[in-house]
């Protein structure tokens, strides 16, 4: 597969804005900089930051095992998400293919960019249905979205099913994998080598607790990186989101995989626990930091518990998830309450 040919013609013509960062690499210690019209005074904040993020992406090359050259940062998981509709699908002409019920901002981010959106639900056991999938993709499907663990549902897709869609479908596709640091299996990351069509995001804001500064990864050939990178804002990446990312990568590294751990038997636990409330009648099987679980009248316990100051995820309107709530893997103590709060509804 030629990456070249799927990319959008004005993308491919498209001439990079080249930043005053860029064009200057080397170390800045000893320099003067009087390129980029910054106020001059030393506040921490008063440069422009890397626009290539390198420190944070040393830190996470060195985590993950991915070079940096097949890596791009972005403002969330869903700038990286828009930036790969920008670059390989035309607006009004374009598809893409998602499997409900996954995580909605790949319609709203299709919405957005005039991307129509095909679509084929899960079969019964929340797996991909290879066949009609590749069935329905035409020459305008430019992407195709797995989301492995899901979300909502939290399983991960047979690997058999991923590699038979990967050599097959003559798009993209992107492996959104938030959670897989709360699962067993492998990272498709390491597979990138063997996959030109291949992308690969994760994030920083689950399992190492970062939600708040907004950072999301994509990992892909050079190639694809090249390409998102051409059309990027500059500064993507705010220097206190770096900042902070550089901090906890380096200090709390350690600290994060005991978190993970104790998320993953707190999980287990609280698994246990829903078994015992009369009106959850099924507890689907779990590889992230939640659990969805059916019950007799979603909208009814939700309604519940928030009057009980509880907030959880009802997914009944999702398909394959009526009556479904999900619930997100708390501390102990909040497990507890959640336990208690579920056994008083009536």
């Amino acid at each position: 597969m030629n990456i070249q040919d799927l990319i959008r013609p004005t993308v491919k013509a498209l001439k990079p804005y080249s930043s005053a960062r860029d064009e200057y690499q080397g170390n800045s210690d000893a320099m003067v900089f009087l390129d980029a019209n910054e106020n001059p005074f030393e506040n921490g904040v008063n440069r422009y930051p890397d626009p290539q993020q390198r420190t944070v992406k040393s830190l996470l090359s060195n985590i993950k095992g991915i070079p940096q050259q097949n890596m791009l940062l972005g403002n969330g998981s869903d700038e990286v998400l828009d930036l790969i509709y920008r670059a390989f699908c035309e607006p009004n002409q374009d598809n893409i293919i998602t499997l409900p019920p996954t995580y909605g901002m790949y319609s709203v981010l299709a919405n957005i960019n005039a991307i129509k959106i095909k679509s084929v639900q899960l079969d019964k056991n929340f797996q991909p249905k290879v066949d009609e999938i590749l069935d329905i993709a035409d020459s305008n499907s430019k992407l195709l979205f797995l989301c492995s663990p899901n979300n909502p549902t939290g399983n991960s897709f047979e690997a058999k099913s991923i590699e038979k869609l990967i050599n097959n479908f003559k798009g993209i596709v992107v492996i959104d994998e938030a959670y897989i640091d709360f699962s067993n299996e492998e990272s498709w990351a390491s597979k990138l080598n063997l996959f030109p069509n291949l992308i690969v995001t994760q994030t920083l804001s689950k399992a190492y607790g970062m939600a708040g500064i907004r950072l999301g990864i994509c990992f892909a050939s050079e190639a694809i990186i090249s390409v998102l990178n051409r059309i990027k804002p500059p500064y993507n990446v705010n220097e206190l989101t770096q900042q902070k990312a550089i901090s906890q990568l380096e200090q709390q590294y350690e600290i994060t995989k005991q978190q993970v751990t104790d998320i993953l038997k707190e999980r287990d636990a609280l698994v246990t626990k829903l078994k015992s409330v009369d009106f959850i009648s099924k507890i689907y099987p779990s590889d992230a930091n939640f659990v969805l679980a059916k019950v007799d009248d979603a909208t009814k316990r939700y309604n519940q518990l928030i009057e009980k100051g509880i907030v959880i995820r009802n997914r009944t309107t999702q398909p394959g998830c009526e009556n479904c709530l999900r619930f997100t893997v708390g501390t102990s103590k909040e497990n507890d309450v959640l336990i208690k709060s579920l056994k008083e509804l009536e």
